[in-house]
């Protein structure tokens, strides 16, 4: 039996604010070497989690374990085997980017010539080689948010925690800080990401985990937890378009639609229809042929993230947090 490695284990955590239980008794493993994505809207929980496991706060019950080192009792010695880069960069706008990251070298204690290096090594690594002595007022968004990037890998972590990293990016550049997250696990480092992007969740996450009011609502792989809320959708399109929902109700009186309902869409032309086994997409076209119904195509897909997290919790993701004080307090 192969041996799997746990870079990171949570029992029990609870974290309240007041009358605001944040955490609520979460628990939680992350395999070294791999992306756990932890979803949830506002408010569900995540930077609270994140908070207590970089020890920057203290959870009130449970422990947690991260590199094999416990965050409450061995803090210190855990701040020098993780990394973190919050929803917001962090970086001093008067220095420049390679005066940034040298800064940090020298107080996780590089000599100044191992800071330098280091430096220069993450400044080409995040192509910022030719900004790197420009005040970072001056970057872009994008650049920021690389140079906040590389501020958390001066130290080579074991583990890195990215809180929303992606929040407020325009696509390209979100897909930028995608491919340095792939290149981080590439080199052997373990990922805590939070996130409200679906797309993000199944681009970088190996398993998921899902948060809702300080509590985990379900956890798996990405395509397990679309697979057990609904099972397939079966897409169906009529070849004339003006059947969709002559079509629909024909299929709910065959009974074949469950679990649930035939839905006309009439944006792409196509009725949805939930199902759950072969047999039943069989039946399904069987029974429209006898109808004479002509399809002028037919396809199956598995719910999206968001339909699974709409499943789960009753309400969609928010997609761009605001950022306001007091939901970032229970966040």
């Amino acid at each position: 039996m192969t041996h799997i490695n746990t870079a990171v284990s949570v029992r029990g955590l609870v974290k309240h604010y007041g009358s605001v239980k944040a955490l609520d008794g979460v628990d939680l493993d992350v395999r070294e070497g791999t992306v756990m994505g932890v979803l949830g809207p506002n408010g569900a929980g995540k930077t609270t989690l994140v908070r207590c496991l970089s020890t920057l706060i203290v959870p009130d019950a449970g422990t947690a374990r991260v590199a094999g080192l416990d965050v409450v009792h061995q803090p210190y010695s855990l701040r020098r085997r993780i990394g973190l880069t919050g929803q917001y960069a962090a970086v001093d706008e008067k220095l420049s980017g390679r005066e940034n990251l040298i800064l940090i070298g020298r107080l996780l204690d590089l000599s100044r010539k191992a800071a330098r290096a280091r430096a220069d090594e993450l400044l080409e690594r995040f192509s910022l080689t030719e900004a790197a002595d420009r005040p970072s007022r001056t970057y872009s968004g994008g650049m920021r948010r690389r140079l906040d990037l590389a501020a958390s890998m001066i130290g080579r972590p074991e583990v890195l925690y990215l809180d929303e990293p992606t929040t407020g990016l325009d696509p390209h550049t979100r897909n930028e800080v995608w491919n340095e997250v792939k290149t981080m696990v590439d080199d052997g480092v373990t990922v805590l990401l939070t996130t409200q992007y679906m797309e993000e969740a199944e681009q970088l996450a190996d398993e998921l985990t899902v948060i809702d009011h300080g509590r985990v609502i379900a956890r798996g792989e990405v395509h397990a937890l679309k697979a057990k809320v609904g099972g397939r959708t079966l897409r169906v399109r009529p070849a004339d378009p003006g059947r969709l929902s002559e079509v629909a109700a024909a299929l709910d009186t065959t009974g074949l639609t469950g679990p649930g309902r035939a839905t006309a869409d009439p944006d792409t032309g196509t009725v949805l229809v939930p199902i759950l086994s072969d047999e039943q997409l069989t039946a399904i076209v069987d029974a429209l042929a006898a109808q004479g119904v002509t399809l002028a195509g037919i396809s199956t897909e598995l719910p999206s993230l968001d339909e699974v997290f709409l499943a789960l919790t009753g309400h969609r993701p928010i997609p761009d947090p605001s950022p306001d004080t007091a939901a970032e307090a229970a966040a």
